[in-house]
């Protein structure tokens, strides 16, 4: 079975946040960059695939040469090798044409993705990949099982969870469920050097069209100050939840 796993480049979220050209471009200066924690998780679910059915694990990013440290750790992680497109991801239809590009090429039988990147929090990415490619897919994933061609799957459901079966090949978006964030994997020294060795291949794009266009990005307002109401005062309190606050 071959797996690819998709992943993104995000910035760690203790980062601090600004933007330039008057809000239009996200300042990259200073920040530091982390595999997508959905991916992460997704990624660590393909590493059991590996281990206990034989699976190769190829993990792919839409990106510039900066997303590189983030694919080597993917690899030091487990994954077998690497692919990076040579192109900046502006836009969700572009980045999933160039993915599914690299599916077709590779005949992957599992693509597995997180179910948003902490950045944009777009949640089509995944959804695009599979409209693109006609595969089946399934969003909102906590659990996986593969035995032969069959798949049995289960997601996040409003007040509960839905088990589903289909057969390979098949897109899945992963969440926190998937696999726990106690069974995340840190890579080891023998996996940072064996991660050097393994091979990262850097594929051209086919300059798929984007769709969208950042406009301007406009950060949260700044909490307002703290109002203390004395505990028997509860006309106060009343008042300000209605008339300041408005949530009654």
């Amino acid at each position: 079975m071959k797996i690819l796993v998709c992943i993104s480049h995000v910035p760690d979220t203790t980062s601090k946040i600004n933007f330039t050209d008057d809000n239009s471009k996200f300042d990259k200066t200073g920040v530091q960059y982390v595999i997508n924690p959905f991916d992460e998780f997704v990624l660590t679910r393909a590493m059991w695939f590996k281990e206990k059915q034989g699976a190769t694990v190829t993990v792919v990013n839409v990106g510039n040469a900066t997303s590189e440290p983030t694919l080597r750790k993917a690899l030091a992680i487990g994954a077998d090798d690497a692919i990076r497109v040579n192109a900046e991801p502006t836009d969700g239809f572009a980045v999933a044409k160039e993915l599914a590009e690299v599916v077709k090429n590779g005949n992957y039988d599992l693509i597995m993705a997180g179910r948003e990147s902490i950045d944009y929090n777009g949640e089509m990415v995944p959804g695009m990949i599979a409209s693109i490619l006609n595969f089946n897919f399934i969003n909102a994933c906590i659990g996986i099982d593969i035995d032969g061609e069959k798949v049995t799957i289960s997601r996040e459901i409003d007040g509960g969870k839905e088990v589903l079966s289909g057969n390979l090949p098949i897109v899945i978006a992963g969440q926190k469920g998937i696999v726990e964030e106690k069974d995340l994997r840190i890579p080891n020294m023998r996996g940072i050097m064996m991660a050097r060795k393994k091979p990262l291949t850097i594929v051209e794009p086919t300059n798929a069209e984007a769709r969208t266009a950042i406009i301007s990005f406009e950060k949260q307002a700044a909490k307002g100050a703290c109002k203390l109401v004395d505990a028997d005062n509860v006309g106060e309190l009343v008042d300000l939840l209605h008339n300041e606050a408005k949530v009654i």
